[in-house]
């Protein structure tokens, strides 16, 4: 499992104590180091390697916008902060995610899987980046039970919504977290896995046979709803 090095940048210690609890509960990641202001963070970087900085916005002196705004080569920021007005900015800026304090658990677990979930592949002759996932071995960790599981994607066979919870069934047993279905759809490659239902993901892969109306999994018969049904099809018979 690759091990990633963080690095909390806030000038007020208890939104970076939040942060810290977070970072030590989750086995993928670690603490590199912690800075209260962008000077300091400045120094940091020139000596140790980062691939996420969470980086508040509304610092003393220099801005964590304008900070980044500095970097040639910037770890993936992720931006905490009290704020909401400066999400669009932050975006035009390769931001990985845009967290509100306080932070919760559920939207900072999201964020982390933004970042483990995607990595970039260069173009050749082009100055741009695409987001690629090596689907043999992408995976994304889940809070259920109390306790983090990860979750290889190519082992989901099918996710169903249940209200605030999403269930999702994997060829090694079923996972139940607190998530929406819409943001399951949005975590998972469109290439792959495919929205049937109000209620119901499957992967392309495991689909073993279909009709105007269903769809066979081998664990599962799983209902297309008739809003799906027109793009299920054209999907499945290009």
């Amino acid at each position: 499992m690759q091990i990633y090095s963080c690095l909390l940048v806030d000038d007020e210690p208890p939104a970076r104590d939040v942060l810290k609890h977070y970072i030590e509960n989750m086995p993928m990641l670690t603490l590199a180091g912690e800075c209260s202001n962008a000077f300091e963070a400045i120094s940091f970087l020139q000596n140790h390697s980062i691939e996420i900085m969470f980086l508040d916005i509304q610092m003393p002196e220099l801005s964590g916008m304008d900070f980044l705004r500095t970097l040639t080569n910037p770890p993936k920021t992720i931006f905490t902060t009290a704020f909401e007005g400066y999400a669009l900015e932050s975006y035009e800026l390769d931001a990985v995610d845009y967290l509100l304090k306080p932070v919760s658990l559920e939207r900072f677990i999201k964020a982390i899987n933004k970042v483990i979930s995607k990595k970039e592949v260069q173009l050749p002759g082009l100055h741009q980046t695409i987001p690629s996932i090596p689907w043999a071995d992408s995976f994304l960790y889940f809070r259920s039970e109390r306790k983090m599981i990860k979750v290889v994607l190519e082992d989901i066979l099918y996710v169903e919504s249940l209200k605030d919870y999403v269930k999702i069934v994997t060829l090694n047993g079923p996972v139940v977290t607190k998530y929406a279905m819409s943001a399951m759809e949005a975590m998972l490659p469109e290439q792959k896995f495919m929205r049937i239902h109000r209620s119901f993901m499957v992967s392309v892969d495991k689909i073993t046979s279909f009709s105007q109306t269903h769809i066979q999994l081998a664990v599962a018969i799983i209902p297309i709803g008739k809003l799906y049904q027109r793009e299920v099809i054209r999907k499945l018979c290009p």
